[in-house]
């Protein structure tokens, strides 16, 4: 004789006990580890600055500034660029044509693949300077945390730990410094272009206003220029 199905309520109860918990711990996961990288940035900013010769008016406008901008959130300005590091608060499954599914680990539980997601954007640091709204910022890297703390890094430059890697290292500091300096380097050779003609020929009188009290043009280091995510990432085999 088959057994009756299990009721609702205690489905939903299975659920919260099984997903609802792995999710809950995965956040504590990520922000433990967000935590870990604002160390890491407040670090690798004093050390950078002592390497950088302090005598000069020069060298002070490319020192390094960190900036906790909250619990989500933190910032990393060097010279014209500042990275903005933000840990999302959900937790993210991936859709079945990513490559992730074809990692082992992954095919022993699909639970393994359940991340948290921390990502790093690049603005120009006059953007946030003159509040220059409307300017673009763009996605150069991001970290994908599970709740076994194992990760993998999609990102330009970000070559150390790819999806066919992930389960295999647990997290550490000299990845986290790795993540940040390849995010660096990334952003400090991706350079500000001249906009089309065609696309800043004609200006209003409130942009030209805007313009004259706070440089508020839009601008963006590929406005008007084609922006794939292949131009920035370079997603796993």
């Amino acid at each position: 004789m088959a057994t009756d199905p299990l009721p609702k309520q205690q489905l939903i109860v299975n659920e919260l006990k099984e997903k609802a918990f792995m999710k809950a711990n995965i956040y504590d996961q990520a922000l433990e580890v967000f935590n870990q990288l604002k160390e890491v940035l407040s670090e690798m900013s004093n050390d950078l600055n002592e390497m950088l010769d302090d005598t000069t008016q020069h060298n002070r406008r490319i020192r390094l500034e960190y900036r906790d901008r909250g619990k989500f959130e933190a910032e990393l300005k060097f010279a014209d660029d500042v990275l903005i590091f933000s840990m999302h608060t959900d937790i993210f499954q991936f859709d079945k044509d990513h490559s992730i599914w074809k990692n082992s680990y992954v095919k022993q539980d699909k639970f393994n693949s359940y991340c948290g997601v921390i990502s790093v954007y690049n603005f120009l640091s006059d953007s946030l300077k003159y509040n220059r709204t409307e300017d673009l910022g763009y996605l150069v890297a991001r970290m994908f945390l599970n709740k076994d703390k194992f990760f993998f890094v999609e990102g330009k430059r970000q070559k150390r730990q790819k999806v066919s890697e992930f389960g295999k290292h647990p997290l550490t500091k000299e990845e986290l410094i790795n993540f940040v300096e390849s995010a660096m380097l990334y952003s400090l050779s991706f350079d500000l272009l001249v906009p089309p003609y065609d696309l800043v020929k004609v200006a209003s009188v409130d942009q030209i206003n805007a313009k004259i009290e706070s440089s508020r043009m839009q601008t963006g280091k590929r406005m008007g220029y084609k922006y794939n995510s292949d131009d920035v990432l370079e997603l796993a085999e």
